[in-house]
């Protein structure tokens, strides 16, 4: 299916810039553009990447994603991801809150597990409609070996940059034991009204986020920083990010910053807003933990911190039981109160 032709990105609304990444230069060890990688992991936690080789298989996720999207709600409902902390299948709109009074969200999902696509033709963790079973093999299972390729690829380099021995997050996030890692295709509705949030202010679950946007909305909130800015979205460059649980692994060394999702600015909010997202999430039965231990780095960066901010990076939580509380308690079926929205929320809560 060809591209869409949308309307440029508007200059009159407030942006971030981000430093861009080149992966050919990463895959190659280029030490100047690791500085640069991890300068970005280190403080705003977001960046650009360039030159990743993803961008036919995003297409056919698109394609696929449109094509499920398009299949009778009954149907759709068969596969839906349910109200016990479970992300893989099908989210339906308003199955979700978009802020603490409750306020439902208009965006559907379809969730497909890495353990599923790496099984394929077996099943590991849950059905899912006819589209995404006839894509598996030529759209879904390339472009979740891409992003697990791509992430491997980055999680080595912090790997080395925090002085752990060689191939510690690789085991942490290993392809054969099951986790919350997932190709994540999401369906915005055009015109929503003006200042109403598609996706609430949280820091993302995981340890990477490998994002595709072809609109406006993402938006950040940098530290020290009392503006929401967008990001713009640039043509052939994924948009990355550090989640929770490298911030927590690493002693918050690696940075998971606060960010939202807005209608698209301008011209732009006159189209549904598509996005390609994969997911790298620890194995689920690794335990959040700074990993002081096994790093100088990440031992001296802890002793740094103030009790308060130590207890922080040590929820007691496996990776499994920290994703599905959070999962839980974004659902409107199980909302009890503001509260529920805030245990929802990640490691910057406090800034939501």
């Amino acid at each position: 299916m060809p591209v869409p032709a949308y309307p440029e990105f508007p200059t009159n609304v407030p942006t971030h810039p981000l430093l861009v990444v080149d992966y050919d230069l990463i895959k190659k060890g280029d030490k100047e553009e690791i500085d640069v990688l991890w300068k970005a992991a280190t403080t705003l936690g977001f960046w650009y990447m360039k030159n990743h080789g993803a961008e036919e298989d995003v297409n056919g996720m698109f394609d696929m994603g449109a094509e499920t999207m398009e299949l009778p709600l009954e149907e759709k409902m068969k596969y839906e991801q349910g109200n016990e902390g479970s992300s893989f299948g099908y989210k339906y709109a308003g199955a979700n809150a978009v802020n603490a009074d409750g306020e439902p969200d208009k965006n559907e999902f379809i969730n497909i597990a890495k353990d599923d696509a790496l099984a394929w033709p077996k099943q590991a963790r849950r059905s899912y409609p006819s589209t995404v079973n006839n894509r598996m093999e030529n759209t879904i299972i390339p472009f979740v070996k891409k992003s697990v390729e791509i992430n491997n690829t980055i999680l080595g380099v912090f790997n080395a940059k925090l002085g752990l021995p060689e191939g510690t997050l690789e085991k942490l996030h290993s392809w054969e034991e099951y986790s919350g890692s997932e190709a994540r295709t999401i369906k915005a509705p055009k015109n929503l009204p003006a200042g109403r949030q598609a996706l609430g202010a949280h820091t993302d679950f995981g340890s990477l986020s490998f994002l595709h946007n072809r609109l406006g909305g993402l938006q950040v909130l940098p530290p020290g920083v009392d503006e929401w800015q967008y990001v713009k979205p640039m043509p052939g460059h994924a948009i990355c990010n550090v989640g929770d649980a490298l911030a927590l692994l690493s002693g918050g060394i690696l940075h998971s910053n606060i960010h939202r999702v807005f209608p698209p600015p301008g011209a732009q909010a006159g189209f549904d807003r598509w996005s390609q997202v994969f997911f790298t999430r620890p194995g689920n039965s690794v335990v959040l933990r700074p990993l002081s231990d096994q790093s100088a780095d990440i031992a001296e960066a802890v002793d740094k911190l103030t009790e308060e901010q130590r207890a922080a990076m040590n929820p007691g939580a496996t990776a499994l039981e920290w994703f599905n509380r959070r999962l839980k308690n974004q659902r409107l079926k199980n909302r009890k109160g503001p509260e529920t929205w805030l245990a929802s929320r990640g490691t910057e809560q406090g800034r939501v």
